[in-house]
């Protein structure tokens, strides 16, 4: 079901949450379409996908990576992406530094934590939180901002299952901003929910929802 966007729209600036229109799949002339509806954040899971996009889009446009990212593909996003959902692991990490000074930009990111139980799921584990950002911090990645978490839910229609997991990476960005990012105002991001969950997502504190059906359609294939 697609749903009016302009309603959509008005509904998450009422809430005081960040869009980010996904659209993956869908041809540069639907995007536009959402573009010139005022839409300027827009996600893609695909890196190959995305480069094949970016030329013949708007300039403007603030392009999120919201899939798992291969170290390999980092270069190519490096010169413009917006902002990195899926900062996972320090192979990563250290992909996103060196191409980020080579380019003297500073690359916002999300941490990815794995919140389901569905062994395809990606994502750094909640229980080695604190090990985690110890080595982060101790690795000194000048070149990397972090803005706050991201997280996908388990695919299911236990909607308290859902709920349980979204609170959980909620707790995951208290601890966070608590024990390591106290004083950084930009730490702010708290990105889960999608078409099928995002109310829930809503209710559990979520400021940034990545919605592609309720906005595109079926995914084309």
């Amino acid at each position: 079901m697609i749903m009016d966007f302009d309603t959509l729209k008005q509904k998450f600036e009422n809430d005081n949450v960040t869009l980010v229109a996904v659209s993956k799949t869908h041809h540069p002339k639907e995007i536009k379409k959402i573009y010139n509806k005022g839409q300027f954040d827009f996600g893609e899971n695909r890196v190959q996908e995305l480069m094949e996009k970016v030329d013949l889009l708007p300039q403007d446009i603030r392009w999120h990576m919201v899939g798992h990212l291969q170290s390999n593909k980092v270069r190519d996003l490096v010169p413009f992406i917006h902002l990195i959902h899926s900062l996972d692991r320090f192979s990563l990490a250290k992909e996103i530094q060196k191409h980020a000074k080579r380019y003297q930009r500073k690359i916002s990111v999300l941490l990815q934590f794995k919140i389901a139980e569905e062994e395809s799921k990606h994502g750094i584990d909640p229980d080695n939180l604190k090990q985690f950002m110890d080595e982060f911090i101790k690795r000194d990645y000048d070149h990397i901002k972090v803005k706050g978490v991201m997280g996908m839910a388990t695919f299911t229609e236990d909607e308290d299952q859902i709920k349980r997991e979204f609170k959980l990476l909620d707790e995951i960005y208290h601890q966070l901003k608590e024990d390591y990012f106290l004083e950084d105002d930009e730490f702010e991001i708290k990105s889960y929910g999608m078409s099928g969950d995002y109310q829930i997502a809503l209710d559990q504190g979520s400021n940034m929802v990545r919605i592609g059906t309720l906005i595109f359609g079926e995914r084309n294939q």
